[in-house]
């Protein structure tokens, strides 16, 4: 069960590799000579990276990074590569290297150490995976032989659900969207279906004929390779993987549409537990709230009530053979990367190679580092921010949340189309937001994780059982405000509407998104967007339903709200005009939220950048003016390339608009990037300054 939390994948640009950090040593140690003065600061701009060929108005994010992106093709085992990748790779190395040493060791004084080291060497234990081929999870699958009919599922799947293994109702526990100082259980549509999203089943074209061949092709394969095929018969596992295909055609079907699971209001949904068995007829949903032990409550959310209720009727009128099929195809598809040589390859093929284009699998040693991650994450990033965070660079950070926390609220007040009453509002909640930065004040506690030497899906399983309990146990205690839901060493950053929270874990405090040696014009530009982007989530059309208590509450005049959705649908139309593959699009009301977080939080970025710099003039260094480093900031930290396949599934499923949009999208918007590059009415990039959106 994990928290659904709504998360900012933040794509980075970097190119530093030794001689900038070399650089970086010096610079420090210049400063702590006091006979020497401080160097000047650096712009910043990674000039290296322009293609001077393109004009900042025919596609700024090309003229930025357009040499980039021509130098650095994507690696076999990539779907796509951007900064974020660099940066994440970096941070990868950084925690192979702690656990590496770890695991040289056999025995450690610290617990902790000691579950690292074993967990590690338990996934890097390649032969020992291989002796075992299906043995792990053997026991999972003949449990659902052992299922003999849809009368005994609902109390299973539960058993299941509290256990974290894989199966259909995908629960989580989170804050009360309506009375956030309460915890209580979700229940999501998200894990009934093996292919992305339903579009992979309903849509047409050749691409999604092809995938779904190709998807009932890994499915009769896996089903033979498990021996759930009497006899390995290829024409009767096809005829079975054809069935459990149509079933999951069926539930895909009923699915929400992503656009339509945006909606926070559409989606609380709330049971009493007396209640819930209306939705699913002759399907025991209380036997399974019962026996996930998610009953401490009176109450769960149901998010989309229509594809429960098809579910439960899918497993209770499908024909028994084809429901035990599927349900051993979800422990598969969780287990299988995890296991002998051949079923790892078969998953690989299809999720990976077919899916999303990637030619080779990541090295062992990176799907260890990343279970190593999934388990033990916080306990890995107590040790990454002893070793690799500058605590300078929190309390530069805070500063610079500070003057953007300034910029928003002095641009709310400034509002021509929101009124006074809303306004106070508004001011009201960005007066509550609280900002974590770094890492958390308080560690979580592994103590009760059990791991074990050389039993690495023995490890995953426990692991899962260890996360399901911390979170089921969540349920009738104080609501914990201290706790992350992203490790210090995740290159990423988020906002929580029911925390009213933004938060920027350690490994994202790096250049080209923050540099601690460059003048601040170009920091403003690239964290700052981003911090400006997290607190606009607040304020997204959907962040935006939430009072500063973090409680799904309408604090607007109807007036306003629609003068704001009037605003949102100029962006929603632009956004779809984007299509960065022929007959692929961006889905303008998918990326809604994204994109008025990326907009507002550059504009106010900017605006942030000019209180911090008061009276002074704003520095030209290396031939760029503020403004000009403030626009190449952003620009710098979205290159990225991606394979078409994976672009195709991005543009199906992701909420953030392709990195070219969201560098040229975002920057045609802003009157203040015409002047500072010298933009005209012939670029391509212009709009006439009454087709620009400006909202916050």
């Amino acid at each position: 069960m994990k928290p659904l939390m709504p998360l900012l994948p933040l794509l980075l640009l970097a190119t530093l590799g030794l001689s900038a950090c070399d650089r970086d040593a010096q610079l420090r140690t210049t400063e702590q000579r006091s006979d020497i003065p401080p160097p000047p600061p650096r712009s910043g701009v990674i000039e290296v990276n322009f293609d001077r060929d393109v004009a900042p108005g025919e596609d700024f994010y090309r003229h930025v990074n357009g040499t980039w992106l021509r130098e650095n093709p994507i690696p076999a085992d990539r779907s796509s590569y951007g900064a974020f990748t660099v940066l994440a790779d970096r941070a990868e190395l950084q925690i192979r290297a702690l656990l590496e040493k770890l695991a040289k060791k056999e025995q450690h004084d610290d617990p902790e150490d000691q579950k690292l080291a074993a967990f590690y060497r338990s996934f890097m234990d390649e032969q020992t995976a291989e002796a075992k081929g299906l043995a792990p999870v053997q026991d999972l699958l003949d449990a659902i032989d052992g299922l003999t009919s849809a009368e005994a599922l609902p109390a299973f799947l539960g058993e299941w659900a509290a256990k974290g293994l894989p199966q259909p109702l995908s629960f989580w526990v989170g804050q009360d969207a309506r009375n956030a100082t309460q915890y209580i259980a979700y229940l999501h549509q998200g894990d009934q279906i093996g292919l992305p999203d339903r579009s992979f089943y309903l849509d047409e074209g050749e691409r999604f004929d092809t995938l779904r061949a190709a998807y009932v092709d890994y499915l009769a394969d896996m089903l033979t390779r498990i021996d759930a095929i009497e006899g390995d018969d290829a024409a009767a596992a096809t005829a079975a993987a054809d069935a459990v295909m149509a079933l999951e055609t069926r539930l895909a079907k009923a699915h929400w549409t992503r656009v339509a699971s945006r909606d926070r209001e559409r989606t609380y949904n709330r049971f009493s537990l007396d209640d819930v068995n209306t939705l699913t007829g002759d399907f025991d949903l209380r036997a399974t709230l019962t026996a996930a032990g998610l009953d401490g409550n009176d109450a769960l959310i149901v998010m989309q009530p229509e594809a429960i209720t098809e579910l439960a009727a899918a497993l209770g009128d499908s024909e028994w053979s084809t429901v035990q099929h599927y349900l051993k195809l979800g422990v598969m598809r969780e287990f299988a990367p995890s296991l002998s040589k051949d079923l790892v390859e078969a998953h690989f093929d299809f999720y990976a190679r077919t899916l999303r284009g990637v030619s080779e699998n990541r090295p062992r040693w990176k799907r260890a580092v990343s279970a190593v991650e999934a388990a033990l994450g916080e306990a890995l990033g107590k040790r990454y921010v002893e070793k690799h965070f500058p605590p300078e660079a929190k309390a530069r950070m805070e500063r610079m949340v500070s003057y953007l926390t300034q910029a928003y609220a002095q641009s709310i007040k400034q509002l021509d189309w929101m009124g006074e009453r809303t306004k106070l509002k508004a001011l009201e909640k960005l007066g509550k937001f609280n900002t974590k930065i770094g890492y958390p004040d308080r560690w979580r506690d592994y103590g009760a994780l059990q791991v074990e030497e050389g039993d690495l899906v023995g490890n995953l399983r426990r692991a899962a059982a260890f996360e399901s309990r911390r979170e089921r146990d969540k349920i009738g205690q104080p609501v914990d405000r201290d706790e992350w839901f992203m490790t210090p060493q995740t290159v990423n950053a988020y906002y929580s509407p029911t925390m009213n929270e933004i938060v920027f874990p350690a490994a994202i405090l790096q250049p080209p998104f923050f540099d601690m040696y460059a003048e601040d014009a170009i920091n403003f530009g690239a964290i700052g967007g981003v911090i400006g982007h997290e607190i606009g989530h607040g304020f997204d059309d959907q962040g935006s339903k939430y009072d500063g208590d973090g409680n799904l509450k309408n604090w607007w005049t109807d007036e306003d709200r629609k003068a704001f959705e009037a605003l949102t649908a100029r962006l929603v139309e632009q956004y779809n005009a984007y299509c960065p593959l022929e007959g692929h699009c961006v889905n303008g009301a998918l990326a809604l939220g994204e994109n008025i977080g990326d907009l507002g939080g550059l504009s106010i970025a900017r605006k942030a950048y000019l209180l911090s710099a008061g009276k002074l003039p704003p520095p030209i260094i290396d031939g760029y003016t503020a403004e000009q480093r403030l626009f190449i900031g952003w620009a710098q930290v979205w290159a990225r390339n991606f394979r078409d396949e994976e672009m195709i599934t991005r543009l199906k499923t992701g909420p953030h608009a392709p990195d070219v949009y969201r560098t040229n999208g975002v920057v045609r918007n802003i009157d203040a990037w015409y002047p500072a590059f010298d933009i005209d009415e012939d670029a391509p990039l212009y709009l006439p300054p009454e087709a620009r959106v400006s909202i916050w």
